[in-house]
C-alpha cells in the first residue's frame, strides 16, 4: 500500500456527531493520478449524486497529506447492513479510487477497493481530524 494511506490527516468543518462505523470515499484522483481540476470537479459531483440518491448520511471530509499538502475531498458515508464495507468498495472503484478508509468505532483502517480487500490499521481516527471554520 501507498505509504501516504498511513499519514493522512482529515479536514472537517464544524462538528458532526459521528457514526459507529463509515467508509471515507473521495471521487477526486487516486494517489498518484493527476486530473484537471475540471475533472476532479466533475467526479465530486457524481459522487454526490449518487450519495443524495441514496439519501445516505454523509459529511464532507477532506483527506490531506501534512508531508505533501495533496489533498482529496470525499464524504463520509454511514456503514450499515444495507451499504456496507464491500459496498463501500465497491463505490470507490466506480469512481477509479484504489483505496478508501473505513472507521469502525474510532479505529481507523485502509483497504484496497479491487480484490485486495482487507482492512489494514492505520490508527485512531478522532487523533487525525483537524477542524476548520469555514
Amino acid at each position: 500500500m501507498n505509504p501516504a494511506y498511513f499519514t493522512v490527516r482529515f479536514l472537517v468543518t464544524g462538528t458532526t456527531p459521528w457514526p459507529d462505523q463509515f467508509a471515507i470515499v473521495t471521487g477526486y484522483a487516486t494517489t498518484g493520478e493527476q486530473w484537471t481540476p475540471e475533472q476532479n470537479l466533475a467526479a465530486d459531483t457524481r459522487l454526490v449524486a449518487w450519495i443524495s440518491t441514496h439519501a445516505m448520511w454523509h459529511y464532507r471530509v477532506t483527506g490531506y497529506s501534512p508531508e505533501t499538502g495533496h489533498a482529496e475531498p470525499g464524504f463520509a458515508v454511514v456503514l450499515d447492513r444495507d451499504f456496507d464495507v464491500e459496498a463501500a468498495c465497491a463505490l470507490g472503484l466506480t469512481f477509479a479510487q484504489d483505496a478508501i478508509y473505513v472507521v469502525q468505532g474510532d479505529a481507523l483502517c485502509v483497504t484496497y477497493c479491487d480484490e485486495r480487500r482487507g482492512l489494514v490499521p492505520v490508527g485512531t481516527f478522532r487523533e487525525r481530524i483537524d477542524r476548520t471554520d469555514d
